[in-house]
């Protein structure tokens, strides 16, 4: 060694360590980190609406570990998801933007190779990015552009869609077959990777998204057990919740043991409002409807170091606003970066409530179908490519090609504009007549009384700011985002 100055050796075991951590999975920073830099836990469950969950003061279901963090954390109470189905919310939650700009539409659409997730935007600052559980944006092969690693995604073991119990997941593309609660498994392989982020000095970006309570309703016996007066489809359905809420327990418990919890962000939602067997709190309309029973839903964040007192919100966001928030924190600019709907939450994280959001909620269900992806069939004929049983299948085609411009002046389907308190809808039928309602939450959170006809200037004034917003979104969805 004497051969070699001091420096060089030290070099020479800085590179060796590099390798390793590279061979476990996680890849040294480009660039020294702060140590305030957050962890963050983005948790999503399948279908949980809005009175799904104890502390909004369900009868019957037990809920804990939520229970526990609402009582701790920062509830917000007007939270919602940027469409009343799955894929269209979750692509909301890895970009920022409302899914219909770049053609997510349904259950089964996926997000365009050409936006910027959240995986992408953290990794300019270090962080490293692990998807566990329901993607449903994309394929989950590795020779997809629209699979979680294509996505930003270093360590990600996912499934095409909805999963319960012993699924078939794809771990990095290569199929296996777990056993247990679906929850609980994206559960222990986040903790898993979170122990290597924290071995490794990264801060971590853990997105966990379970398959429940999506039907079938299939949950273990013990869950079941809890709920033995009630019908059976509904001691499947609320014994899937309970499972749900241990994993969050878990998570919140790993926090613990790694002593990270008091500075990382653990930020949980659902992805649409109630199915028929789930609850919306009394509020009007259901999954897949734009009403607030199909679009409100259950959301709580934990950061101890900076929330560090319990506190509700009723200030108006949704999962469009997580995108703009986690940058704005980490102090990520992204040049060139397309139109957000979302706002940064930041300001009310710290403990400042905005009088007013200063950029309106806008949704809308542009009248395309969903696509069918069911999981185990999918995934199951991939295991068979994989053991050699079928040929192998060619690339996917087409992955983030346009091929179809949509008119920019013509606004079909049903469409809502939330300006707090007001909440305007817009409903045009197959033949373009339209229909207008337009409610004040505040006083009117079921949506019962419309104000439309005694209201007309209010209407105007919401419907035209409406409708720029729709062109912009026609804009972005025939790719003029795109340089």
């Amino acid at each position: 060694m004497n051969d070699h100055p001091r420096g060089f050796w030290l070099s020479i075991l800085v590179a060796v360590a590099g390798i390793l951590l590279v061979h476990a999975g996680i890849a040294q920073p480009a660039f020294g980190m702060s140590k305030e830099t957050p962890n963050i836990i983005l948790c999503m469950a399948d279908d949980q609406g809005w009175g799904d969950v104890g502390y909004h003061g369900h009868p019957v279901l037990k809920t804990p570990n939520l229970d526990e963090m609402a009582a701790v954390g920062l509830r917000l109470e007007h939270f919602y998801a940027a469409a009343p189905v799955c894929s269209p919310t979750r692509g909301s939650v890895l970009t920022g933007r409302h899914p219909v700009r770049y053609g997510c539409f349904s259950w089964g659409h996926t997000i365009r190779p050409q936006e910027i997730t959240i995986a992408e935007a953290l990794k300019k600052a270090g962080y490293v990015a692990g998807h566990f559980g329901k993607w449903h944006v994309g394929p989950v092969r590795a020779d997809s552009q629209l699979c979680p690693g294509a996505s930003g995604f270093d360590r990600w073991l996912s499934t095409p869609n909805f999963y319960d119990l012993d699924p078939l997941m794809s771990d990095q593309g290569r199929v296996v077959r777990m056993h247990g609660d679906g929850s609980i498994i994206a559960a222990e392989a986040a903790i898993q990777f979170m122990r290597e982020a924290k071995a490794a000095g990264r801060p971590f970006l853990a997105v966990v998204w379970f398959g429940s309570p999506h039907s079938p309703h299939r949950a273990l016996p013990e869950d079941k057990a809890l709920y033995a007066d009630q019908p059976e489809n509904l001691q499947n359905f609320y014994g899937e919740i309970t499972a749900l809420d241990r994993a969050v327990g878990m998570l919140r418990k790993a926090l613990r043991d790694l002593d990270i919890q008091e500075n990382t962000i653990f930020w949980y939602t659902s992805d649409n409002g109630a199915i028929d067997v789930g609850s919306t709190g009394g509020l009007r309309g259901r999954k897949g409807q734009l009403y607030d029973g199909g679009l409100r839903v259950p959301c709580i964040i934990e950061w101890p170091a900076q929330i560090t007192t319990p506190r509700q919100s009723d200030f108006p966001c949704g999962t469009v606003d997580i995108y703009p928030t986690l940058l704005d924190i980490v102090g990520v600019n992204i040049p060139d970066q397309p139109p957000l709907d979302g706002i940064s939450l930041r300001p009310l994280l710290e403990g400042r409530e905005p009088e007013k959001r200063e950029k309106p909620l806008g949704f809308w269900v542009y009248p395309v179908g969903g696509i069918s992806t069911p999981s185990e069939k999918i995934l199951a004929q991939m295991l068979e490519e994989q053991e050699g049983k079928v040929p192998p299948s060619p690339p996917p085609e087409n992955e983030g090609a346009i091929l179809r411009q949509y008119p920019e002046d013509e606004f079909p389907g049903h469409a809502a504009w939330l300006d707090w308190p007001y909440k305007l809808h817009r409903i045009a039928n197959k033949r373009g007549d339209v229909r207008w309602e337009l409610y004040n939450l505040a006083e009117d959170p079921k949506e019962s009384h419309d104000l439309s006809a005694e209201q007309p200037d209010r209407v105007r004034k919401m419907a035209a700011a409406l409708e720029e917003w729709q062109k912009s979104v026609l804009r972005s969805l025939n790719g003029k985002d795109y340089r």
